[in-house]
């Protein structure tokens, strides 16, 4: 942690628990959402200490920056913690988000308690971007490249926060229909970024007037846009270990026999081939409805057939 870190703690130390909360569903979400693809957010398992392909400015860094918890580097995690935890009552200083401005529609009324992002995002973005405005660790370019995937996550957050309602009446009608702004849960949050990480844009960072920017690599491309992500560096392709370029490989990684996709056995093996085994799951099954209200299943065992890479 940076001293303005240090301090934001010491100011804050109840929203540190939401810092906590969001680094812990940074990791599971982070591989959740890359689990068929040959990087698998392995390099973010001893966070804060990345491994090498997380601190050269890869494309795989601008997903983990935009996304990630982890002091120093937050982003809509943080906020998106922050701003349920106001909402939920968890903080003091903030409550639920403010009434919207605009007007209702004629079939519902504001109210209920809307997600704070306001808050969220005022406080994530001090303790994100702190560190890599003040640290004298990386170079300029680097820098500018999280500056801006930090915020490029953030904006997409804001851009997430949609319209929720609930349904109030005799009988479950629909009589009054309550609405609120609240945002999505974390994993479509990382859905759209990881869409943003397959469409990222190479830049260099360039003298442009009077100062340094970052700037698409290939002219040609279109504008960059402020919630595209960016990086200034290729990526190894993870298919064989190297620990200098941070690739673990994907030798015994399970891949999809039939998929033409990341995780189908041909992309996801590099051409090297598989094996095959089999595996006994149990599954629920024979489910019958009792009246009133639960369900009754069976347990049933079957062999399922697994590919692994060779």
């Amino acid at each position: 942690l940076v001293p303005d870190q240090f301090q934001m703690c010491r100011r804050n130390l109840e929203v540190m628990h939401s810092i906590v909360r969001a680094a812990h569903q940074t990791k599971s979400v982070c591989q959740k959402t890359f689990a068929d693809m040959r990087w698998n957010c392995s390099s973010i398992q001893r966070a804060p200490s990345f491994g090498p392909d997380l601190l050269k400015g890869t494309r795989e860094s601008a997903f983990v920056y935009a996304l990630a918890a982890f002091p120093p580097r937050p982003a809509p995690a943080v906020t998106h913690s922050i701003a349920q935890a106001c909402t939920s009552g968890e903080l003091p200083l903030c409550s639920c988000g403010s009434v919207p401005s605009e007007v209702p529609g004629p079939d519902f009324r504001w109210g209920g308690c809307g997600d704070n992002l306001r808050y969220g995002l005022q406080l994530g973005a001090a303790f994100a971007d702190s560190p890599l405005k003040s640290s004298k660790l990386g170079t300029q370019a680097l820098k500018a490249m999280n500056l801006h995937n930090n915020a490029a996550g953030r904006q997409v957050l804001s851009d997430s926060l949609d319209t929720k309602c609930k349904c109030h009446g005799v009988s479950g009608s629909c009589s009054v229909k309550t609405c609120w702004k609240g945002l999505p849960n974390l994993g479509e949050i990382a859905s759209d970024l990881k869409s943003k990480y397959l469409a990222a844009v190479k830049v260099t960072h360039r003298l442009v007037g009077p100062r340094k920017q970052l700037i698409p690599k290939d002219m040609d491309v279109r504008p960059m846009q402020e919630t595209d992500l960016v990086y200034l560096i290729s990526s190894p392709d993870y298919c064989t270990p190297n620990l200098h370029l941070g690739s673990l490989g994907t030798q015994d990684r399970q891949c999809n026999k039939t998929s033409v996709g990341s995780d189908g056995c041909n992309l996801m093996c590099c051409g090297r081939g598989y094996n095959a085994y089999t595996e006994e799951v149990v599954e629920r099954c024979h489910c019958k409805y009792h009246w009133c209200c639960y369900v009754v299943c069976k347990k049933c065992r079957r062999k399922v057939e697994r590919y692994v890479c060779k």
